[in-house]
């Protein structure tokens, strides 16, 4: 984790990507910072002049840039935060380190591994503070479900089960979405619904040891929502990995593209005096909205209540969990806390981008896996 100096004040963001038109960063990250202390939403940029003063004006930014060079050369910007596409992470994400500037990026950092690697040497090289859109590490739920394993809930963990979708790549696609379909755009079922879910996998029972695994593109043709067009679909539509944990625990983790009549999300993990299960009803789990039910000995599952001091003091999201915003808002107060000096040290903070190229290295790995049908070891720490 890169050192920071303490500051004072707000600490001033600038947006890559706000949209008057909506998206990810007016529904998750512009909610989050306004219900956070500690933060002002100072800036944004667009794709042009124009479209840049439109978002100013309906989000009430004052400071609008048409580029996002613009935007991390200001002198009023403390954090860059890049919440576009993947295929442009590595052209926005630059300057943004060059100027010495701390970068909060979405997951996945790049669109492959190179370009991670590329951001990640920036940055260690400019020494600024890194931050990678992994949000579920920073929910409430899981943090609570890591301390369960790691107290002995389960007792020795024997196995673990996910099964999920990814909401898209699936029979269908619209306008928003048409690069979801191309496997180079680094937006794939394998580096968002299943790098999001493996990534909470080894926060709360560690990293894979070695994989096996099948990638297949079962729908090579997609039809449009509204007008019926046939168009290619180049990436996986299903991932069925297996393997053993570093703690040799067995680990099986099925990924469906599009969305299942039977089950949203569901994760089990199997041990020696109990059992765990996470439920999530929709896709994109690590947003926030889960369920935790747990049973010891000879006990019926039951569901297991987040205590409060997960909330990290954050009242003002008690009960909203449902909101998209919510594991961002986390996300952004262990951010927060980095920041400014004030991180409790017992306290794990987010996310950098050496975790995601690590990431990045584990998820090459299962591809490495799937081409070749043979087994394949993961280094030290997944990568």
């Amino acid at each position: 984790m890169t050192s920071v100096s303490p500051r004072q004040g707000p600490i001033r963001v600038g947006v890559a990507g706000l949209s008057a038109s909506g998206g990810w960063a007016a529904t998750a990250h512009v909610p989050a910072l306004a219900g956070l202390d500690g933060y002002e939403l100072r800036a944004l940029s667009a794709s042009s002049d124009k479209s840049a003063r439109a978002a100013g004006e309906k989000y009430a930014v004052p400071l609008t840039f048409g580029s996002a060079e613009e935007l991390a050369r200001s002198e009023e910007v403390d954090l860059v935060v890049v919440t576009v596409r993947v295929p442009q992470h590595l052209e926005l994400i630059r300057p943004a380190l060059e100027a010495g500037k701390t970068v909060f990026s979405e997951w996945p950092l790049g669109a492959d591994l190179a370009q991670a690697e590329v951001l990640a040497n920036l940055a260690h090289r400019r020494g600024v503070l890194t931050a990678v859109g992994l949000q579920a590490r920073s929910a409430p739920p899981l943090r609570y479900l890591r301390d369960l394993v790691t107290g002995g809930y389960v007792g020795r963990v024997l196995s673990t089960s996910m099964l999920g979708s990814g909401g898209y790549w699936g029979a269908t696609y619209d306008d928003g979405h048409t690069y979801l379909l191309d496997a180079t755009s680094g937006a794939t079922l394998l580096s968002i619904p299943f790098g999001h879910s493996v990534d909470a996998l080894a926060m709360v029972l560690g990293e894979f040891r070695e994989v096996a695994a099948l990638m297949e593109n079962l729908r090579p043709e997609v039809t449009h929502v509204t007008s019926g067009a046939v168009a290619a679909k180049s990436t996986e539509d299903q991932i069925a990995v297996t393997g053993l944990l570093a703690s040799g625990a067995v680990a099986a983790v099925h990924f469906r593209g599009g969305a299942s009549r039977a089950t949203g999300f569901h994760w089990e993990i199997n041990g020696t005096d109990g059992d765990l299960v996470v439920k999530a009803d929709q896709p994109q789990w690590w947003w926030g909205r889960l369920r935790l039910y747990g049973a010891r000995g000879d006990g019926v599952l039951a569901e297991l209540p987040v205590p409060a001091r997960y909330q990290r003091s954050l009242t003002q999201w008690t009960g909203r969990s449902a909101e998209p915003a919510y594991g961002i808002a986390h996300q952004y107060a262990l951010l927060r806390d980095q920041i400014t000096g004030s991180l409790a040290p017992d306290t794990d903070g987010v996310p950098d981008f050496r975790h995601a190229v690590r990431r990045h290295g584990m998820l090459e790995k299962v591809r490495e896996a799937a081409r070749t049908g043979r087994k394949v070891t993961l280094a030290e720490h997944g990568s």
